[in-house]
């Protein structure tokens, strides 16, 4: 028999221990690189930039939801999604932390979106006007909280006061000429609105549902002395499971129940954290992946599971009927409260990114709709119904206390891009929406004319 020389068997064994040593000087291959990468944005001065970046783009992360627990730390198994920090609450499921900010918005003490505190005890001469909803009322993507709906329309409100007081020329008087001439010139003219400041208080909170937005009114805004109550919302109640009443902390009752699988997601986060938070992997993504958030992703905040839109909103008619059912409960509790307050409550169903076809409609938007697919539109458009008509009956049920907006059709003939996502608003298109709650809201506020008397 023939024997392998001793030369063979040494290049053998040599040729088997390659893998072996690419296996050991792998690690240190990776540390050299991380420790080159750490480096480089240290001298280029891009460490904070890198260190909060998430792997999206800087905005989608600002704007993601952060669930921080009791002690205040991120809750343990949890993703850690973005940078807006909220906590548990035993009335609203979760609320916003105070006194927090980033480069695009900034919550006050209150938890607020706001530049300002909000004193309990109102004062003298100021009507307060607070906004309640989910992500877009909160102006979820703005550039700045002055690109926001709710502070554009409190500039409006006080630019017309201050209009008023420059030049009462061009607004109707107080009381009317006498000869019908005179009457129908000043009739012309427009209405003047109470005298004094205003405060647009934007208490809406990203994910929040209308069970949400009860408690929220109950339990806080109505100790604030609101003059006038606005409500948008309608898109998250559609996707919102009828066995539920609101939203709350996604995922975290289920690690809280279940101990094993507790420990078994804070092993695997950390190991991925470990992977994911290095400055190698960031470096990757940031300067060469550059990777985009879904539409579904932008579009659903705090949501308990990561099913397409389309899988969450009903596909059984009667399961439409029960959301849009649940929706309607929630709007009658919030009027029976502004009723017993004696506060005007507006109502607005959000606008959709499905209402926009034809020439206006920008080749963003058709991108959007055309990853949602028809179904998603067809099934949109179903639970949109219900939830008008919803919001419809609680007006007919309270008339001097409600007063409903259909906002779904409110950007057909918007000419540039209205939305970025499913519901969230361009700076452009937040203008427009502070433009028609402007109109509801002067209506409210409007200064009666008095009739002159006779001369004779």
């Amino acid at each position: 028999m023939f024997r392998p020389s001793r030369r063979s068997a040494y290049r053998k064994q040599r040729r088997l221990s390659w893998p072996l040593i690419t296996l050991l000087t792998l690690p240190l291959v990776l540390i050299v690189l991380e420790f080159l990468v750490r480096t480089f944005v240290g001298v280029t001065g891009q460490s904070n930039e890198l260190a909060a970046y998430q792997g999206k783009p800087t905005k989608a992360t600002a704007y993601g939801l952060r669930f921080l627990d009791a002690s205040q730390q991120p809750y343990d198994g949890l993703p850690i999604a973005g940078q807006l920090a909220a906590k548990p609450s035993l009335a609203t499921g979760y609320k916003l932390v105070g006194k927090q900010q980033s480069q695009f918005w900034r919550i006050n003490e209150q938890g607020f979106r706001s530049d300002r505190p909000v004193p309990v005890a109102k004062p003298k001469g100021e009507t307060r006007i607070f906004l309640l909803g989910g992500s877009t009322a909160f102006g979820q993507m703005s550039s700045t909280n002055q690109t926001t709906f709710a502070h554009k329309l409190e500039a409006s409100l006080n630019q017309q006061v201050a209009q008023q007081k420059r030049n009462p020329e061009k607004f109707r008087p107080d009381v009317l000429p006498y000869y019908k001439e005179e009457v129908d010139k000043a009739l012309t003219l427009p209405p003047r609105i109470r005298d004094g400041q205003y405060r647009v208080i934007n208490a809406a909170v990203p994910g929040y549902a209308s069970g949400n937005e009860v408690a929220q009114l109950a339990m806080q805004v109505l100790t604030y002395q609101p003059d006038i109550i606005v409500v948008v919302d309608g898109y998250r109640d559609l996707l919102l499971p009828s066995t539920e009443e609101g939203v709350t902390i996604p995922g975290a009752e289920a690690l809280l129940e279940d101990a094993p699988r507790h420990f078994y997601t804070h092993l695997t986060q950390q190991l991925s954290n470990l992977f994911t938070q290095s400055y190698l992997v960031k470096g990757i993504q940031y300067w060469l992946i550059k990777p985009q958030p879904s539409v579904d992703e932008l579009s659903l905040v705090a949501a308990n599971n990561n099913a397409p839109l389309v899988e969450q909103l009903p596909s059984e008619p009667t399961e439409v009927e029960r959301r849009a059912e649940r929706y309607r409960s929630h709007l009658q509790q919030m009027a029976r409260l502004a009723t017993a307050a004696k506060i005007p409550l507006i109502v607005a169903v959000q606008p959709e990114v499905t209402s926009r076809t034809g020439k206006n409609r920008s080749s963003e938007e058709a991108k959007i709709q055309q990853a949602l697919g028809a179904t998603y539109s067809q099934r949109v458009k179903a639970g949109y119904t219900e939830i008008e008509q919803a919001a419809l009956q609680v007006q007919k049920e309270f008339p001097k206390t409600v007063t409903t907006l259909n906002l779904y059709n409110l950007y057909n003939n918007f000419p540039s891009q209205a939305f970025v996502d499913t519901v969230h608003l361009t700076d452009e298109a937040n203008t427009v929406l502070a433009k028609r709650l402007y109109g509801t809201i002067a209506k409210l506020l409007n200064v009666p004319v008095q009739p002159n008397p006779s001369p004779y």
